[in-house]
């Protein structure tokens, strides 16, 4: 079949051709925008999952919707052992812009705020701060968002900016995803800030998107964060929204699968959306007309494999030291016993120390390596499992790593 043609999107934060089974939290966050444009009381909302579910894409489509409704937007992806303070200036300076607020001395006097925040993070010293600009047409405003202290800074900043939207009749939605990787300070800051908009009933909204501890993250940073957020767990597809992304597409193109091979592409992916497409690129293109079988899907199984292998799981691995690599493939052992389906919480970190012949205190600089990388995580007090799915079962795979 025509490879030009091929409609499938295996890509990281690519948007599939069809987005299936995230209608629930599309839907979800459009009652949020219009409660909110309302005077409504409100939640933000937190997306968590494992790798390779989509939650970067759905991320991207909940922000399309707050543009769709005029809202100003901005988003970041947070990272290991990077404070909060510049990103988050760059994407409220961006859903500022989106506002398009006229009154000139208002939002002047905004930016200004937000350019004195910006420049803390250039540090205490006052020529630091002048050296490095943040690419604000405004001049600083100091007294207000710029104390030093995160928490203070962003209540004062959140609280401004949300004034400035609901002036002119919109809002402010900020996007962060790899919500797990900011700071434990700016987590508190940020929890902090929700928290204070929520009371004033001020339209703002930050959408996160992590791991599946960053609940714990946050719970850990402020009690109330579980009352703070709408918590959505995005996971697998079913067998009928997984054939749905990979028929709708098809149709479109005037091509189809066979029941047969819907049937073997979903034991293929068990449904993890960055899988479906991997595999229905690989059976367009190795078919040579349509309908698809099944015979094609056995045939493009070695070209989908190694797409995953390369570009899903080998980089990972390739990112992890000797000993976090040693610990992965302890895990990978521990995960699936004879008969026994894997535990989402995965497996007891005594029964993995015991399975390498270590002290359970010597393997905690490779488990905490892995984590920051975002390999692993800790579902539950004493357990550690991997962020990707099918990872053990690539590892077993492959004897030779």
């Amino acid at each position: 079949m025509d490879p030009i043609r091929n409609p499938y999107a295996p890509g990281a934060g690519q948007r599939p051709p069809e987005l299936a089974g995230r209608d629930t939290e599309l839907d979800m966050f459009q009652v949020v925008l219009e409660r909110i444009a309302r005077g409504r009381p409100e939640r933000s909302l937190v997306l968590t999952g494992l790798r390779g579910v989509g939650k970067t894409v759905l991320l991207n489509s909940l922000r399309s919707s707050a543009v769709r409704s005029r809202w100003g937007t901005g988003k970041i992806e947070a990272r290991p052992d990077s404070e909060l303070r510049r990103p988050l200036s760059a994407a409220l300076h961006q859903a500022v812009r989106e506002l398009g607020i006229r009154d000139e001395d208002s939002r002047n006097h905004v930016l200004g705020i937000l350019k004195a925040f910006a420049q803390r993070s250039a540090g205490a010293d006052a020529k630091l701060r002048d050296k490095w600009q943040p690419g604000i047409d405004a001049p600083a405003v100091t007294g207000r968002a710029d104390s030093g202290d995160i928490e203070i800074d962003l209540v004062e900043l959140f609280t401004d900016i949300a004034g400035l939207a609901q002036d002119g009749g919109k809002g402010v939605a900020i996007f962060i995803d790899e919500m797990q990787d900011v700071q434990p300070a700016d987590v508190s800051a940020l929890c902090a800030a929700c928290h204070e908009i929520s009371q004033l009933g001020l339209p703002f909204v930050v959408v996160g998107a992590g791991l599946p501890h960053l609940p714990a993250v946050l719970s850990a940073s402020k009690s109330y964060s579980e009352r703070l957020f709408h918590y959505r767990r995005i996971d697998r597809l079913d067998r009928e929204q997984a054939d749905r992304a990979l028929r709708t597409p098809a149709l479109d193109e005037g091509a189809d699968f066979t029941a047969e091979a819907l049937a073997a592409l979903y034991e293929a992916t068990d449904g993890y959306p960055y899988f479906v497409q991997a595999y229905g690129k690989a059976a367009w293109d190795v078919a040579p007309k349509s309908p698809i079988t099944a015979e094609d899907i056995t045939v493009a199984a070695p070209a989908a494999q190694n797409e995953l292998a390369v570009g899903f799981f080998g980089s990972r691995y390739e990112r992890a030291t000797p000993a976090e690599r040693e610990y992965m493939k302890g895990l990978a052992d521990l995960e699936v016993r004879e008969g026994v389906v894997p535990d989402p919480a995965g497996v007891a970190t005594k029964d993995l120390a015991e399975h390498l012949g270590r002290k359970p205190q010597s393997l905690s600089p490779a488990r905490d390596g892995l984590i920051k990388k975002g390999l692993v995580f800790s579902a539950e007090r004493g357990r550690i499992a991997f962020t990707v799915p099918h990872f053990g079962r690539y590892l077993r795979s492959q004897p030779e790593l």
